[in-house]
């Protein structure tokens, strides 16, 4: 067909959830690689909490079940929150925090569609908020691999607390990249020395989240092959992150970390391609998501190096579903035939 009118046939809901979660899988291969079996059971604790959650607050508001516990969203909410909270974190917190992402960011404020914020985002935030220590705890891979702790034992570990004889958490625990360039900024180190310390020997672990971070990134990739969710928000954050990071590493390289570190360090690229593209918390216009993706880059950076915590993605996200209703606003494109914007 060569000539209007041109009618397009939308995609379930079902098959986009199903090809987000299908886009999730390569980086979930390799995380269950660098930390083990263990976020396998938080997956499948998130993914039983949110679907339990889900059906509890559509019978509350009169709602059929059986709908919208199929359409995939709620899923793949816990799916994108356990992937943010530590892989050893203890049953209770993702409970916790899913039954918040699910019961209150998206069922408080109408349900599927209706959510000023993203979900998963608002369970992170408030376990970051509520728990510091308990999420700052991540396990180390390479005392992972040294201490041989296998599925049972991890699973063991989330949901009693305890590991084998004569091992601590302690002893497995490391600080995350983010974390000790944070530390060590405020200690008024220089980066120089840092990539010489235990938990950057020979780039082992920032490799390792490099290789999750690239995993992410190929997921996002076949979404908008795809074409599940546009080019312009995921761009427009890299470009800002990269950019201030860049300049500032250029400017000061013994303080400011390099553009990739960034990039492929924390959830910057879970972030950019499954949480920023969330089309309900996010602008919907063109330009707006230009402008949203690439404040949320720039708020991501500030967090990062400025603010209290070491991945500002969350808080940025966050942030950032607030202005998106006037991102839209201000962004509408012109009405064709007619000078003014749309009404």
């Amino acid at each position: 067909m060569t000539t209007s009118p041109f009618f397009t046939k939308p995609t379930p809901l079902q098959v986009v959830m199903f090809k987000v979660a299908a886009a999730l899988l390569p980086g979930i291969a390799v995380y269950v690689y660098v930390f083990g079996a263990g976020i396998l059971a938080q997956l499948l604790l998130a993914t039983l909490t949110a679907l339990a959650t889900e059906a509890a607050c559509l019978k509350l508001r009169n709602f059929p079940v059986k709908p919208f516990i199929t359409d995939g969203s709620a899923i793949v909410t816990a799916w994108l929150l356990a992937l943010s909270l530590p892989p050893l974190a203890p049953w209770w917190m993702i409970v916790v925090a899913t039954a918040i992402a699910i019961g209150l960011a998206k069922h408080l404020y109408g349900g599927l569609g209706q959510n000023t914020f993203n979900p998963a985002m608002v369970g992170f935030a408030v376990m970051m908020v509520s728990f510091p220590a308990q999420m700052s705890r991540w396990a180390s891979p390479q005392a992972l691999q040294s201490a041989s702790l296998d599925a049972a034992a991890q699973f063991s570990y989330i949901f009693t607390g305890r590991l084998p004889d004569a091992l601590s958490f302690d002893a497995i625990a490391s600080a995350t990249p983010l974390d000790t360039v944070k530390t060590t900024i405020l200690q008024h180190g220089g980066i120089g020395d840092l990539f010489a310390a235990p938990l950057f020997h020979a780039g082992m672990l920032p490799s390792m989240m490099g290789w999750i971070a690239a995993a992410y990134l190929l997921g996002g990739l076949y979404l908008y092959v795809s074409k599940i969710i546009p080019w312009h928000t995921p761009v427009a954050f890299i470009a800002s992150l990269t950019a201030i990071s860049g300049v500032l590493h250029l400017v000061d390289p013994a303080r400011f970390t390099s553009p990739l570190f960034h990039l492929f360090s924390g959830a910057a690229m879970l972030g950019a391609f499954f949480i920023i593209t969330d089309p309900v918390s996010g602008p919907t216009t063109k330009r707006g998501r230009l402008i949203y993706g690439a404040l949320i880059g720039l708020l991501t950076y500030l967090i990062r190096v400025f603010g209290g915590y070491p991945d500002g993605v969350a808080f940025a996200v966050l942030i950032m579903n607030l202005a998106a209703p006037f991102i839209d606003q201000y962004t509408q494109p012109k009405v064709f035939g007619r000078k003014g914007k749309a009404a």
